[in-house]
């Protein structure tokens, strides 16, 4: 694993929001009530989260995305700024509250419904205000809780500028085979294939994309197809605790690792080791790591 002396520019176009999270003995069944034991709120939404990671293992990180003109978007943009993301081309949206994700944490299982609101605006228009960002970008970086007209927009724009994207498929929805195209690598969660490219068998699939599709489950574990054999990566420990925003943080340390010029199976490692340190704490952002805290653990 190499880190060069360039600081790499990510532009990240996604999602933020407050994450409400309960925790409870069991997850609610139909017609149930239960009591929680305790209530808490972190800072999230999946594009907010790897801007926040990728500016902490050193990027200079642009976001793109929409808030509400209310308590919850001032403190977003608070925090993203606190965290040296540059946030001039997030948009302020009036009339909307900013989004929110209600999470119900049981047993190590996390439930979550995530309310867009505010993200749900975001516009082509907006990502085309900062165009000139991206003939100098290294990477731009999207995921998937933004409409898909912005992602497609968005894949286009980098194309023409010469410049890679990453995409983490989450959640999943069925991806236009021009973003798969100007994708350099694409994150999935296991059991969402068949929703991004279709009913096919696994293997099927990541032998198609080889070296871009890399597909993830919750024990922190990466498959993917190197051109010639099928690789695997794994590395948890009894203390992973907590396993919000372990996907964004493997694109975050994995988009990190490619920008320095990484082989493939060194960006997989890093975006490992990057997930790993995020479930040692509460919230998606409370546990991102910093470059220090992974090149000298």
């Amino acid at each position: 694993m190499k880190i060069t002396p360039e600081q790499p520019l990510i532009i990240v176009v996604g999602s933020s929001s407050i994450d409400l999270v309960l925790n409870t003995q069991n997850s609610p069944q139909p017609n149930e009530t239960v009591m929680a034991e305790k209530s808490e709120s972190f800072f999230g939404g999946k594009g907010a989260n790897q801007a926040v990671a990728t500016a902490r293992l050193g990027a200079n990180v642009y976001f793109i995305g929409a808030v509400g003109v209310d308590s919850f978007g001032q403190q977003i943009l608070h925090n993203l700024k606190e965290e040296n993301v540059n946030v001039e081309h997030v948009a302020e949206v009036e009339d909307v509250p900013s989004g929110t994700a209600y999470v119900i944490a049981a047993k190590g299982v996390n439930s979550i419904v995530v309310v867009p609101a505010s993200n749900s605006y975001l516009k082509p228009a907006h990502v085309a205000e900062a165009e000139r960002l991206f003939a100098t970008a290294n990477l731009v970086l999207l995921q998937l809780e933004i409409p898909m007209d912005v992602v497609e927009y968005t894949s286009a724009l980098a194309a023409s500028h010469g410049k890679p994207t990453g995409i983490y498929a989450s959640p999943a929805r069925k991806l236009a085979p021009q973003v798969i195209e100007n994708a350099a690598f694409i994150v999935a969660k296991s059991n969402e294939l068949s929703i991004i490219f279709g009913d096919e068998p696994r293997e099927e699939i990541l032998r198609r994309y080889p070296n871009k599709l890399f597909v993830r489950d919750d024990t922190n574990s990466t498959t993917y197809f190197n051109g010639q054999e099928m690789k695997y990566y794994r590395n948890d420990h009894d203390s992973v605790l907590h396993k919000m925003g372990m996907g964004d943080a493997f694109a975050a340390g994995f988009a990190i690792a490619f920008c320095h010029g990484n082989t493939v199976d060194d960006c997989v490692k890093f975006g490992n080791d990057v997930s790993l340190k995020v479930t040692k704490n509460r919230g998606s952002q409370s546990g991102l790591p910093y470059l220090k805290d992974i090149l000298n653990p």
